[in-house]
């Protein structure tokens, strides 16, 4: 969203931990929705929410859902 705002290609890098398992992962997200996982046989589930921003009056994301 935020590269959209601004009119560039954004990347972002996440550090988290898989809730199952417990292990590290390294996820990097573009503007594009493309991603992929630093570690191998990793495979994240990864999901942009359905928001439909014509009518969010929300003071963030977090609090629609």
């Amino acid at each position: 969203m935020q590269g959209r705002l601004r009119e560039q290609h954004l990347t972002v890098t996440i550090e988290t931990v898989c809730a199952h398992s417990g292990r590290s992962m390294t996820i990097a997200v573009d503007s594009d929705m493309k991603f992929s996982v630093r570690e191998d046989g990793a495979e994240p589930l990864v999901f942009m929410p359905q928001v439909d921003w014509e009518t969010f009056a929300e003071p963030n994301i977090i609090d629609a859902y």
